[in-house]
């Protein structure tokens, strides 16, 4: 742990501060993450990445603008530039920091612990050109460098001001809502109903400016942002957290409806009847959409199901691509590629336009160009793909073992096999069916998606006969 009153030499006797995680820094406040370790990050990032200028966002969580504000003292301590963006989205930190490469800015963090419960905060760090910082590429320096260095840093540094030498405060959204218009051809428009649930974030305060130029009526559910959450955290992957959406595009006859997490980098689609639409789904019609626009060009996703991306890919004349699950694995191998698109089932969705880097702004308005340009409701364009390629979505197992677990599993099915990938976790293809099972980072879970080709039946009867071999083994 690492808290105020443990700053100096008890902080020393740690190995690692359990916050820092492999591809963010995230944990309880205070008890993992407080105002005087966010500012030790922010000295730590200056000294390890050396940007001219840093953007700086924070989400609504209660603890966030007081974490935003020691980092920035932190990161103004060392004669780092700071542009301040106030409450946002990740993806405007992103955004921020690409756009202004032009002003010195080489890098950019967002407080924010995105769908955790309350009493969690953390962040997500880019350098230059919003490439993302992971244990592999620069957090680990920086882990190092607070450990290394935290007796340095007296407590009274904390109760100084804001450098306003050094930090410009800057929430102008125009050339964001400029870019996010950029992806879509506004004379393709027809009114369409929508109904948004920023769930008490900041996704609202977005929709608010774009709807300004876009000809869809918005109805707003849990609008007010409000990091108390008086309706529950906003995580719609969560079945128990669909229902004030779902109900509402029910109610109020609604084209589509749209859900997003705390910090919005992912949006969550509902159709018109209030059907939740996995977002493998999304990941189709979303290539599909690219590969119109730019021919020819390569499409990245993840490994946990493929079959129905790699279908309409191919048939859309576009070259898929797998790649590992996570967001520093998908940015750097669309960089590699120079995939105009990526997307992962989670909901997590990449552009090149876009630094490479996931939005969840962009998805939906690229789904609504697509519904009025095909005439067709969200039902009909998803209703063919979930039938050609049903699938279990991502099921979870507590497991004592994980490792061995999924070596029983993969010495029963392997010689019935036709296709193996390790790419992430045990990917395994039948004539008929296909499954991913890979353990969890951070607990002692299991996950299983199975998919087949056009029968539903068997993708139940494999769950079953999977989730029974689990229960054994453990």
């Amino acid at each position: 742990m690492f808290v105020s009153t443990i700053f100096m030499e008890e902080f020393l006797m740690l190995p690692k501060l359990s916050c820092f995680k492999a591809y963010d820094i995230r944990g309880k406040v205070p008890g993992e993450l407080d105002e005087n370790l966010s500012y030790a990050i922010g000295m730590a990032y200056a000294r390890t990445i050396r940007p001219g200028a840093v953007v700086v966002g924070y989400d609504v969580r209660l603890e966030s603008l007081g974490l935003a504000k020691s980092l920035i003292k932190g990161l103004n301590a060392t004669g780092v530039r700071v542009i301040d963006i106030g409450l946002c989205g990740t993806e405007e930190v992103y955004f921020h920091t690409f756009d202004r490469e032009h002003q010195g800015v080489g890098g950019g963090i967002m407080i924010t612990a995105s769908h955790n419960p309350k009493g969690y905060n953390g962040m997500k760090l880019v350098r230059e050109n919003s490439i993302p910082l992971s244990g592999e590429a620069g957090l680990t320096e920086i882990h190092d460098w607070v450990v290394q260095n935290s007796t340095q840093i007296a407590k009274d540094d904390l109760k100084g001001a804001i450098d306003f030498r050094l930090t410009q405060k800057d929430d102008d959204k125009t050339r964001y809502i400029e870019h996010l218009l950029s992806y879509i051809k506004l004379d393709h428009l027809k009114p369409l109903k929508i109904v948004v649930n920023p769930g008490n974030g900041a996704a609202g305060l977005v929709v608010k400016l774009l709807e300004k130029h876009l000809p869809f009526e918005f109805i707003y559910v849990n609008e007010i942002p409000d990091g108390n959450f008086p309706n529950g955290v906003p995580n719609p992957l969560l079945p128990e957290n669909r229902a004030a959406t779902a109900n509402a595009v029910r109610e109020h006859q609604a084209d589509m409806g749209i859900a997003w997490d705390g910090d919005f980098d992912r949006c969550f689609l509902f159709d018109e009847r209030g059907d939740f639409i996995e977002g493998y789904y999304v990941v189709g019609l979303l290539a599909a959409a690219f590969l119109k626009k730019y021919p020819n060009e390569k499409i990245v996703h993840d490994p946990r199901l493929t079959w129905n991306t790699e279908d309409i890919v191919l048939q859309s004349g576009g070259l898929p691509i797998q790649s590992k699950t996570g967001h520093a694995f998908m940015k750097a191998r669309m960089r590699s590629e120079n995939a105009v698109y990526g997307g992962e089932m989670s909901a997590h969705h990449y552009f090149r336009n876009f630094a490479y880097c996931d939005s969840g702004m962009i998805p939906w308005l690229l789904i609504a160009e697509l519904m009025v340009l095909s005439q067709k409701p969200l039902s009909t364009m998803v209703s063919e793909r979930i039938k050609a390629y049903p699938c279990s979505g991502e099921l979870n197992y507590t497991v004592v073992d994980a490792k061995e677990t999924i070596k029983t599993i993969f010495e029963y099915y392997s010689p019935l096999s036709n296709k193996v990938d390790y790419t992430d976790g045990l990917s395994l293809e039948f004539d008929d069916w296909r499954f991913n099972l890979r353990s969890s980072n951070t607990e002692p879970l299991l996950r299983l998606n199975v998919e087949s080709r056009s029968n539903v039946d068997l993708v139940a009867q494999r769950v079953d006969e999977i989730e029974r071999m689990i229960r054994t083994i453990s």
